[in-house]
């Protein structure tokens, strides 16, 4: 595994919207994430992968450094 420049930054993302009327690449995307139901919060290694699955979803969710 590589090592990034963000070394071990974390983030916690929290889901404010359910996904009951989005498009399945986007609940898909939210459960890849580790969120389940609304106000639910993860903490996450900040990677450009995971910032890329939180921009893809970014209607739905909040992020704090």
């Amino acid at each position: 595994m590589s090592v990034t420049a963000t070394d071990g930054k974390k983030i916690k993302v929290t889901l404010v919207k359910g996904t009951n009327a989005c498009r399945a690449e986007h609940r898909a995307t939210v459960r890849g994430l580790g969120l389940r139901r609304i106000r639910h919060t993860v903490e996450l290694v900040d990677t450009p992968e995971t910032r890329g699955m939180i921009h893809k979803v970014r209607h739905l969710v909040t992020v704090a450094e």
